[in-house]
């Protein structure tokens, strides 16, 4: 159907998005955040489940027969210590699993993930008798860490509310504020980080000999990882491996007894995935075979996101209304990116088609072409930078919308 021209929004919804950004939280422990959710959606009308997936919130409008949409909003921040300066900035801290304090922000923009569906399900509601079917609202935690939607579903998610026709949802980007942007296909890449524990023998930094370095065996294992796409994976395929953390020891004359490495490998295609962790097992057990090292590797899965793909069809339908609403010209194709999400493991476990889109939340006035082309996209801060905050206006007043045009597009006419 035609998107509605104007569309306000609810003032109350920008101290909404200031509190919960002035008060993050991170994945699997959003107890505050998931209160607030649950108390605008009861006050919205909707029948309410708590506790999914720990900390994960849905909520359910029923609204004679029709289509059953479901629509997706995360609500976790980052350990990251925010630094935009803005006068709503996260002061916050959290105590890790290690017991160390850490700063919290949301560097990502779940808070406006959070804020906009909060918006869109309360004016729905509103306008119940201009369409008919069923919403459900799921806001999920933990996304950050790859988890958050598998823990919903391993909760029973699709057995305690009705099974959606699709899945739909958005994620703020540093795209201008106004612009639109999704990618039919492999969407957003997979993303598997590991910790591998190298042991080596520690001695005396003037008794070499009686070691077995960790630290020379990790720089031989980072060093031969890096052959791994260049040599083994196909030129056509496209993958990325990162080693992201390195360290041991602790002083300059002590050989350390072993050494850890953190590495982080993104894919698309499931076969070049498993040839990549394959690969990687290899390397590191050989090399360690290789430095006599006393003891074997370990290889651990810190986290785990599957490919997000966006079903064709579905998302030409969304993109389809948003360019009727805000004009073909501000709807782009971003190509696949290379970072990861997890929105895709609710649609594919109870079978719906996902329509996943970017939202533009940066200030439209850094950008000249406004398009995948322009040179400010490599210079606006990006998500997961301690510098990013999206501009409030026009971004929340089009988050919202979204969100409101993409269920109307999917759900039923009123008789």
């Amino acid at each position: 159907m035609t998107a509605p021209e104007n569309i306000t929004i609810d003032p109350s919804l920008i101290d909404l998005y200031k509190d919960l950004h002035r008060n993050p939280e991170l994945g699997f422990r959003e107890v505050r955040t998931s209160s607030i959710v649950v108390d605008r959606l009861r006050s919205a009308g909707f029948d309410v489940l708590t506790e999914v997936g720990k900390t994960g919130v849905v909520g359910v409008l029923r609204n004679g027969d029709g289509p059953i949409v479901a629509s997706r909003a995360d609500m976790d921040a980052l350990p990251v210590r925010e630094d935009t300066g803005l006068d709503y900035a996260s002061t916050a801290t959290a105590t890790d699993e290690d017991g160390k304090t850490v700063p919290v922000a949301h560097a990502c923009g779940h808070d406006l993930h959070t804020t906009c569906l909060l918006g869109a399900a309360a004016m729905l509601a509103d306008e119940a008798s201009t369409w008919s079917g069923t919403l459900v609202v799921v806001f999920q935690p933990a996304e950050e860490l790859g988890a958050g939607a598998q823990a919903m579903v391993d909760d029973g998610l699709w057995d305690r509310v009705p099974v959606p026709e699709v899945v739909i949802g958005q994620h703020v980007s540093p795209l201008p504020a106004g612009k639109i942007a999704g990618h039919a296909g492999a969407s957003y890449a997979a993303s598997d980080s590991l910790r591998i524990r190298l042991v080596g023998r520690g001695a005396h930094g003037s008794m070499p000999e009686a070691s077995v370095d960790p630290i020379v065996l990790a720089a031989s294992t980072v060093l031969r990882l890096q052959t791994v796409i260049s040599r083994e994976i196909p030129s056509t395929a496209t993958a990325v491996l990162t080693v992201g953390s390195i360290h041991a020891g602790d002083a300059a004359n002590v050989i350390p007894g072993e050494a850890e490495l953190q590495l982080n490998i993104r894919s698309y295609d499931e076969t070049v995935r498993r040839r990549i962790l394959d690969s990687v097992e290899r390397i590191v057990r050989g090399e360690a075979a290789a430095s006599g090292a006393p003891g074997e590797p370990t290889i651990t899965e810190i986290e785990r996101f599957p490919v997000v793909t966006n079903d064709s069809t579905a998302l030409s339908t969304t993109l389809g209304a948003f360019a009727e609403w805000l004009g073909p010209d501000n709807i782009l194709d971003p190509g696949a990116g290379a970072g990861s999400e997890d929105v895709g493991v609710l649609a594919t476990s109870c079978g719906a088609p996902l329509s996943y889109w970017l939202l533009g939340g940066a200030d439209p006035a850094l950008f000249t072409t406004g398009d995948m082309t322009d040179p400010a996209l490599l210079k606006v801060p990006s998500n997961h930078s301690p510098h990013y905050a999206p501009v409030i206006d026009p971004t929340l007043s089009i988050g919202v919308r979204a969100q409101v045009v993409a269920a109307r597009t999917w759900l039923g006419r009123a008789a």
